[in-house]
């Protein structure tokens, strides 16, 4: 049986350093898995258009396609720009995001560690934001993930569409690290002495990287690409697409075939969650 034909789709930016990190990405998932066809495709600002994409795949009914979001969160692009194409070709599917994910805090870490970071700064954890109210919960594991490997104090901020923005957290932050109101009872009134430091929850430079640099903090880490970790996380989440689609067509129609594989559709308590990452990154 021939492998499904992956169709990489990222938001689209007009930055040409950013357009072309994506496209090394597309590159690099591609030399990781010599064989697999991977299409390039976007939901905004560039072409090819998703939907164009879809509609042109071989007209073979065997053929499908999984499209994996090269984007960080759950949001409106996935729920509704990506399940739509996927829901117009029968027996496609569409992949997990690449966030969250204890790799993408692990390359955090190292963006920070590489802009000279100290454990006394003050982190604000920077991503596109979305109306969709999943994008923030997945922000906000990606933040306990990265606080299991920081000290730092560190707040989630959203460049659109939901709040706090990454001003109002960095201004936050700026009291707080002043010994001010927002410092709390352990801060009393003593000075802190850290800098407020935005780490770019971003996969490249583009429009909502620029506007961290007018967010007023002392420093902004480099985005999350260049990274072979990307890639590996692109495929990981094609092939768990891959065996839900096969799962559900071995179970027979009354198990129609899912639009969408995502890791939160797995039956596993918080409690249980968190025991397979502390097994799996940090083994006894």
């Amino acid at each position: 049986m021939n492998s499904p034909i992956m169709i990489a789709c990222a938001h689209g930016t007009s930055n040409a350093q950013g357009a072309a990190e994506v496209n090394a990405l597309r590159d690099a998932i591609a030399a990781l898995r010599p064989g697999l066809d991977v299409r390039e495709a976007y939901v905004d600002v560039q072409q090819p258009d998703l939907v164009d994409v879809v509609a042109g795949l071989p007209g073979d009914p065997a053929a499908s396609a999984v499209v994996v979001p090269l984007l960080l969160s759950v949001g409106y692009h996935v729920k509704v720009d990506i399940a739509r194409a996927v829901k117009s070709r029968p027996g496609s599917v569409a992949a997990a995001p690449l966030g969250p994910d204890p790799r993408l805090a692990a390359l955090l870490d190292q963006r920070l560690r590489e802009a000279g970071v100290t454990d006394n700064d003050f982190v604000v954890l920077a991503a596109a934001g979305s109306s969709n109210p999943n994008a923030a919960i997945s922000v906000e594991k990606l933040a306990e993930q990265l606080r299991a490997l920081r000290p730092n104090r560190i707040e989630p901020a959203y460049g659109a569409s939901a709040k706090p923005s990454v001003p109002e957290a960095v201004a936050m932050l700026r009291e707080e690290a002043a010994g001010g109101a927002g410092a709390g009872e352990s801060a009393g009134a003593v000075d802190m002495g850290g800098r407020v430091v935005i780490a770019s929850y971003l996969l490249a430079p583009g429009y909502f990287h620029d506007q961290l640099a007018k967010a007023g903090a002392d420093l902004v880490t480099a985005p999350l690409l260049p990274s072979p970790v990307l890639a590996e996380i692109a495929l990981e989440r094609f092939d768990a697409a891959v065996a839900a689609r096969a799962a559900a067509v071995a179970a027979g129609p009354a198990a129609p075939v899912p639009a969408k594989a995502t890791p939160e559709a797995q039956p596993a308590g918080p409690f249980k969650a968190l025991r397979r990452f502390m097994t799996k990154y940090f083994p006894r």
